[in-house]
């Protein structure tokens, strides 16, 4: 078992944990407010924000998402009911079904982030320091540990059992 935890240490993921669920909660109340669920906000989000080589397949944006499969399937269907998304055959793989945006999904998408980007602006400092101050204790307390690239695994077998 490595060091103990300190009581800053303890303060400090729970003031991250209450920080992001704020902005969690923000997030929910601003895509309502657009007409859109959480859920469907964060889906034209993860369609837009893919990046240019990766084809927005159903199975990508379900992972994107922390989604079963299926889920995605349920979600893309009812935001295509709504005209934001359309989907589309891949060009080499018939069977590879690729989802994309339309205007209408492109035009509230904008709104909503663009709300999000200036929510962030005018207070995101507070989760910069959340995040920080936990990054901070944990680069005192580990002064002379292993290197970075073994710290992964080592957080991982540390991790509690379920």
């Amino acid at each position: 078992m490595g060091k103990r935890i300190s009581v800053a240490e303890f303060r400090a993921l729970a003031e991250l944990r209450y920080r992001i669920r704020q902005f969690l909660k923000e997030g929910d109340a601003t895509a309502r407010e657009a007409g859109l669920e959480p859920q469907q906000y964060l889906m034209l989000l993860a369609i837009r924000g893919l990046p240019p080589d990766v084809p927005g397949k159903i199975r990508t944006l379900a992972d994107r998402l922390a989604l079963k499969h299926h889920s995605a399937v349920e979600l893309v269907d009812r935001l295509e009911q709504h005209g934001y998304v359309k989907r589309t055959r891949g060009r080499e793989d018939k069977r590879q079904v690729l989802v994309s945006l339309l205007p209408k999904g492109q035009k509230v998408l904008e709104r909503v982030v663009q709300y999000r980007i200036g929510e962030l602006r005018a207070s995101g400092r507070q989760l910069v320091q959340a995040i920080d101050a936990l990054l901070r204790d944990g680069r005192t307390r580990n002064r002379g540990a292993m290197p970075s690239d073994n710290r992964a695994n080592e957080r991982l077998k540390s991790r509690p059992k379920k």
